[in-house]
């Protein structure tokens, strides 16, 4: 079977992409820093590799022998040179391996929104990212998905932790509108994107059915995980002022001040999703999120019975 090699595939999408491949019969490298990941320990055909990435020897021996490439790393927080590190630079050493290497197949999952005028380092650097796939002369599709949703998300399950916490929740970007895509149809795309040859050379938003206001995302969380709260948005001025103090706090930040940025754009597409060119529809999330936000999802159930068990 084919040998796929995801580069940031330890992550949220890539590992549903990674179970998706597998149970499909690749073979999978998967680029981590963690050599032990308990989710891909049930996975045979999975092989973790501890290469460091950004090291361009370590990143041709890690791409050499395979027959293509998913590219998919992404931070969400960081200074502008962080950002540029793993959402540009990356992409240009990938493309550089892959030529080096003769892997032609490149799928680069990007974000969409991602353009060299918007207003933040996280958007922007994204655009550049593109450009250098574009450019790469190689067999390249780029995925572009609005925000990514699932049972183990860290967004809409942060949301539903919040409301449980908060007497009220004081939300920056209220208004910004999002198409929500479930993370198993991102993977699905991608999937796809290996046996269809007519994605070649095409930029495909991932949009959801749904279009939804932040505010409204962050209320539905809380009424589908049984602790409604009132939700409000706030001026960009206290936005901006709320999100440096929260990238002060100690423990991983839940808001900076270019998330806020990035909040001033709707995150939604002005093109349909591209059903005829991956073969399937993508799911609502009105549909989809309800059972494991009230808390029917098995795992999720199984997951707070072993915490409580210390286990």
């Amino acid at each position: 079977m084919p040998r796929i090699c995801l580069i940031g595939g330890s992550g949220f999408i890539g590992r549903h992409l990674a179970a998706r491949l597998g149970g499909a019969g690749y073979r999978l490298t998967v680029a981590s820093r963690k050599t032990a990941l308990p989710g891909f320990m049930v996975l045979p055909s999975v092989e973790l590799s501890a290469a460091n990435v950004h090291d361009p020897e370590q990143l041709d021996a890690l791409i050499a022998g395979h027959d293509a490439v998913i590219s998919m790393a992404g931070i969400l927080h960081g200074s502008r040179a962080a950002f540029e590190k793993i959402h540009s630079q990356l992409p240009e050493k990938v493309v550089t391996a892959c030529r080096g290497q003769g892997v032609r197949r490149l799928i680069h999952i990007s974000a969409l929104g991602a353009a060299q005028d918007a207003p933040s380092d996280y958007q922007q650097t994204k655009a550049l990212g593109e450009l250098a796939v574009e450019n790469s002369g190689l067999d390249w599709t780029i995925l572009r998905p609005s925000v990514v949703f699932g049972s183990d998300d860290a967004f809409l399950n942060l949301f539903a932790g919040l409301q449980r916490r908060l007497p009220a929740l004081p939300l920056a970007g209220a208004g910004c509108k999002m198409a929500p895509i479930w993370v198993e149809d991102v993977a699905k795309a991608a999937s796809a994107c290996l046996t269809r040859g007519s994605t070649i050379g095409r930029k495909l938003d991932l949009a959801g059915p749904e279009i939804l206001s932040l505010a409204e995302l962050a209320r539905l969380a809380g009424r589908l995980s049984g602790h409604p709260r009132p939700v409000f948005g706030l001026p960009d001025g206290l936005a901006m002022l709320q999100a440096a103090l929260m990238e002060w706090l100690p423990g991983p930040t839940l808001m900076s001040r270019d998330n806020v940025r990035s909040l001033r754009r709707d995150n939604v597409s002005d093109q349909p999703f591209p059903s005829e060119l991956l073969g399937f529809e993508p799911g609502a999330l009105s549909a989809l999120a309800p059972p494991w936000l009230a808390g029917h999802d098995r795992n999720q159930t199984a997951s707070r019975y072993r915490e409580k068990a210390t286990r």
